[in-house]
């Protein structure tokens, strides 16, 4: 299902439509004021595989667009953190009410496996949470203004899980270096959108070389049940996001 893009004061996203949150705008689709009920999630992993260097440091900044016309921002930076590597992102959405702003941080084990996040946004109301990762096991404790925190865990058949959050979209590009390019076919990952408190599966398979432009890309498909995504990369490098469903486009700079 896709949502109609309407105020971020007045909706929010139905948690049937898990996946549609990271490739819609925060202008219409933030966290819910009501959180889903604690419970567990049993999904299918993807490939684990050797990750020596199967990240490199890269920073850059992408343009969101709706119906051709930008309506947002995003800057990262991926980098290493020690042994392990940090992903950060700060997203800036417009809407008629004024801008918001979503902030994630993702600590991740060489392989992928995450083990720590953080995100907040401050709109409609302030929110923010920690996720805690302990092999399948994954503690969430949420903050939301005017609220008690809350907590949660959700437990996974395996540590490696894909993290997409709402309008973070420099995520896709630690799922391109997590799909296996040399097994290539379709793989099959568990995921979390942590805004939504809500677990799911993505299928994600190579379409090979595609021309974009005077260029030429690797094309990742991500696909849910009713949703389709393209993923474009340069070598490790996210070039551009296609959601056709919502007419939507990320594009780097």
């Amino acid at each position: 299902m896709n949502p109609k893009l309407i105020s971020p004061c007045s909706w929010s996203l139905p948690r049937a439509a898990f996946f549609v949150a990271p490739v819609l705008l925060a202008a219409v689709v933030l966290i819910s004021t009501a959180p889903s009920h604690a419970g567990r999630s049993s999904l299918t992993a993807g490939p684990i595989r050797p990750a020596a260097s199967l990240f490199v440091a890269d920073k850059g900044k992408l343009r969101i667009l709706v119906n051709g016309q930008q309506v947002g921002k995003e800057e990262f930076e991926i980098s290493p953190s020690g042994s392990n590597w940090v992903a950060k992102g700060t997203a800036e959405i417009q809407s008629p009410q004024g801008n918001s702003h979503v902030n994630g941080t993702l600590e991740l084990m060489p392989d992928g496996t995450p083990i720590h996040y953080q995100w907040s946004t401050d709109a409609p109301k302030k929110a923010s949470a920690v996720i805690a990762f302990n092999g399948p096991k994954a503690d969430i404790e949420l903050h939301l203004e005017g609220a008690r925190p809350y907590n949660q865990q959700f437990t996974f058949n395996s540590p490696l899980v894909i993290i997409l959050d709402n309008n973070l979209y420099h995520q896709y590009a630690i799922l391109g270096r997590i799909y296996d390019w040399d097994k290539k076919g379709a793989q099959t990952f568990s995921v979390l959108v942590p805004q939504e408190n809500t677990p799911g599966s993505i299928t994600v398979e190579s379409l090979g070389k595609q021309p974009v432009g005077s260029a030429q890309l690797e094309e990742l498909r991500v696909k849910t049940e009713d949703n389709e995504i393209d993923a474009f990369f340069d070598g490790p490098k996210l070039m551009r996001l296609v959601a056709p469903a919502a007419n939507a486009e990320i594009v780097r700079e």
